[in-house]
């Protein structure tokens, strides 16, 4: 163990005792100053060891100055810094046993030389106790500690934006997240994100940069690349799209040209925007032919599919939904493609943490491309990605820059890497796996109350609700549930006879609330709730009612 000593002025003679001390004891210390009695800012010596032991340089702390108050309190800004301000060895005991903090605080004026040195062998031979209550709570203050830190700045720089954030970190905390395409992501993505790594510019790609300076954004782009691949199996990653919509832009760009045939899943159907929409980039440029699902089973119809592609002999065949509950099958999406000659891109958006935690079939193995967000299931930061084929690496990586970006966000870059990173954890493979078990467990509890699930029933994350029989459109259910602290979606559903902007049902998904450490028990109360607004959305009594039981049940599933 190596420890970190300073002290202000007022301190000095102290410390040079508790030096003493640890040297004939055989402690590895380090001395940060300051070494007279010239005056001095306590904040600049706290601050010299909190950062030696955010950078693993020591292991613990002694801090020492007039009081000790002025010390404590400016190592306790540091998130991982646990600064105990001890007046007697009994104190610097219990501080180690139950509190496992990791900086001793003394005040030179309170503490004599003798007593001081005494608090100092308590607290080299005390440890912490691991109790369970103990770590909880300990994990609490760091949680605390962190999230005020990581708005310390915004608050005094500006209080209005300041405001809306603590708002919204509120309402994410107080109502229960149910749109499919969301998820809460750790604090360790929300760092990474919001770091220094913002201030640069980084056009080209790792060693073939137009700027200089890029030698530890290189670092963190190639650890998302490499982690990419390795997470999912792929021949070759590109991370710099902004967005899935510029994923898929990428790869239609790489290989079709304008007037070109794709044949693609329709968005009244379940598909995306950019698979195809007459309103979007996709729709305007190429010949999008659609396919859909029967409209008995509700699911992909393989056999009209391949003869769609006979038909229209597609460049591109494109699998993946927005909006689609049942397992895709990439190996028949293969089939299809190769009937006609055609290259297959599936866009995972949706799916990919469950790709990641093996809770669904992969498309890598089948697909010339794959495109995905990097939110949603996969829990990152709102950006996109490209995974493909050794043989057409270059043609991507081309397309995205300088064909479509300019300078990539590395910091968001380096949130991807944290989360690729977490994704490859056991832990988020019993996530992915949850997220399933939830997303049917509330099913069934939607299908034991009479309310109908297109297709009837999920295999992923996600399901819509019919909320037609209930006498209610998309747009009324998801107002009801708002009111009731629930956050949905309308969503149409196929061959919907309202406009997309009313729509017949209600998207449903479970990667936010799983996030939060809900089970099965808690989605059997999550659709009992929903239940009763859907079948009484007119009763604003009952909605108050569900309001605050909503409010009262997440309170012990805190956010991540």
């Amino acid at each position: 163990m190596k420890i970190g000593i300073a002290a202000d002025h007022g301190g000095v003679v102290l410390k040079a005792a508790l030096r003493t001390r640890m040297a004939s004891r055989g402690v590895a210390f380090v001395d940060f100053g300051c070494n007279d009695t010239t005056s001095v800012d306590y904040p600049d010596y706290a601050a010299a060891v909190a950062v030696a032991m955010e950078r693993g340089d020591i292991d613990q702390g002694i801090l020492i100055c007039t009081s000790g108050i002025g010390m404590s309190m400016s190592a306790n800004r540091f998130p991982h810094v646990r600064a105990a301000l001890c007046t007697t060895p009994r104190m610097a005991e219990m501080a180690r046993d139950h509190n496992d903090a990791n900086v001793l605080v003394l005040g030179a004026s309170i503490t004599a030389e003798s007593e001081g040195v005494a608090i100092l062998d308590a607290w080299l031979t005390g440890t912490f106790s691991k109790g369970e209550r103990h770590q909880r709570r300990i994990a609490k203050l760091s949680s605390n500690a962190a999230a005020s830190m990581d708005l310390a700045a915004l608050r005094e720089g500006d209080a209005d934006i300041y405001a809306s954030v603590v708002k919204e970190a509120e309402r994410q905390h107080l109502t229960l997240n149910l749109i499919a395409s969301e998820n809460g992501v750790s604090r360790a993505v929300r760092q990474a994100q919001g770091c220094v790594m913002t201030n640069k510019y980084a056009e080209g790609y790792p060693g073939k940069r137009w700027y200089s300076g890029c030698d530890f954004v290189d670092q963190a782009e190639s650890l998302a690349i490499n982690r990419a691949k390795a997470l999912f199996g792929a021949d070759h990653a590109n991370v710099q799209p902004h967005c899935g919509s510029s994923a898929n832009m990428a790869v239609y760009f790489s290989m079709l040209e304008p007037g070109d045939t794709i044949l693609a899943m329709s968005l009244a159907d379940g598909g995306h925007l950019t698979h195809g929409s007459p309103v979007n980039f996709s729709g305007k440029l190429f010949n999008v032919v659609s396919y859909g699902v029967s409209r008995e089973t509700e699911r992909l119809d393989f056999d009209v599919l391949a003869s769609l592609a006979k038909a229209h002999q597609p460049k591109l065949i494109v699998a993946g939904a927005s909006a689609y509950s049942r397992t895709l099958e990439f190996d028949r999406f293969r089939d299809v493609a190769d009937s006609v000659g055609a290259r297959l891109m599936v866009d995972m958006a949706h799916i990919a943490g469950l790709v990641a935690g093996g809770a669904h079939p992969s498309p890598v193995p089948f697909s010339d491309y794959v495109t995905t967000t990097t939110h949603k299931t996969l829990r990152g930061p709102r950006s996109g990605m490209v995974l493909c084929r050794d043989a057409y690496a270059a043609a991507i990586d081309k397309t995205v820059f300088p064909g479509l970006q300019g300078g990539p966000l590395m910091h968001v870059i380096a949130a991807k890497a944290v989360c690729f990173h977490e994704a490859m954890d056991a832990g988020f493979k019993q996530y992915a796996h949850q997220v399933v078990a939830n997303a049917k467990a509330m099913a069934e509890c939607f299908t034991a109350a009479g309310i109908r699930i297109v297709s009837g029933g999920t295999d992923n994350h996600l399901m819509l609700l019919d909320v037609s029989s209930l006498g209610l459109s998309g747009k009324l259910a998801a107002d009801a549930l708002d009111a009731a602290g629930i956050i949905v979606n309308k969503n149409s559903i196929p061959f919907d006879t309202k406009s997309p902007f009313v729509t017949s049902g209600i998207r449903i998904g479970t990667p936010g609330v799983t996030s939060r450490g809900m089970k099965e028990p808690e989605m059997r109360q999550i659709a009992t709730w929903i239940t009763d607004v859907l079948k009484h959305a007119d009763d604003q009594p009952r909605m108050a009612r569900i309001r605050g039981d909503v409010t009262a049940f997440c309170t012990r599933f805190p956010p991540m």
